[in-house]
């Protein structure tokens, strides 16, 4: 094998770790989800034990990437194909970190009947999950259509986000003993739509990679 061939493949091993990575995200954000409708705690602290295993890939991809770096020397798309695999796994670890604030704040409501459906947390949720999944489609694909679809999403969670804030604000109107609920259903809705704003960076550095310059999607 030439030293070519095996670069290349060093270079579809690292692509692989990122999909793990990310993979391990999604279900990890799917999961605490389902803690929360379901107020399953047993699920929530799962959540929170597992996360060492994003942490320990994330070290895994960045050491993975500087040993490539300095090895190859690589130029040009190749050496944009690394520093973007670090950028997107920088991202796709804050994604599994903030499943697991969700999961903290199942714990934190605990078995208190949850004050209302969370209707606006799960069309925040079901929007995410599909712009993570198309995130990595369009990183596998080297594809900025993708990724720019992805990007287009992020503005219906944020608008999602406002409306689920305004309603869980009326409600604290009304049932002001319900605040701690309140609290953490308003964190958990900010998570998510930091979550979407993470996979926008992740389309971002995408056409970083194809176009070679950084591009703003979030206007």
């Amino acid at each position: 094998m030439s030293v070519r061939e095996k670069f290349h493949d060093d270079l579809k091993e690292l692509q692989e770790k990122l999909l793990s990575l990310g993979k391990f995200a999604e279900g990890a954000l799917s999961k605490s989800i389902d803690a929360l409708e379901q107020q399953n705690i047993e699920l929530a602290l799962e959540i929170i034990d597992n996360d060492n295993e994003a942490d320990l890939l994330y070290e895994e991809i960045n050491d993975f990437s500087i040993l490539l770096i300095a090895k190859q020397q690589p130029v040009a798309i190749d050496l944009r194909r690394i520093i973007v695999g670090i950028k997107i796994a920088t991202n796709i670890e804050r994604i599994a970190d903030f499943a697991v604030n969700i999961a903290k704040a199942t714990i934190r409501i605990g078995n208190e009947p949850l004050l209302q459906p969370i209707v606006y947390i799960k069309q925040m949720y079901e929007i995410s999950i599909k712009m993570l999944r198309l995130s990595l489609e369009a990183y596998y694909d080297e594809d900025t259509l993708k990724a720019k679809k992805v990007a287009d999403m992020d503005d219906q969670v944020d608008e999602l986000y406002g409306q689920a804030i305004q309603e869980l604000m009326k409600i604290n109107l009304q049932y002001p003993e319900l605040m701690a609920q309140i609290t953490q259903l308003s964190f958990t809705c900010r998570y998510l739509e930091r979550a979407a704003d993470h996979m926008t960076n992740i389309s971002e550095h995408i056409f970083y990679l194809v176009k070679g310059r950084q591009f703003d999607l979030n206007n």
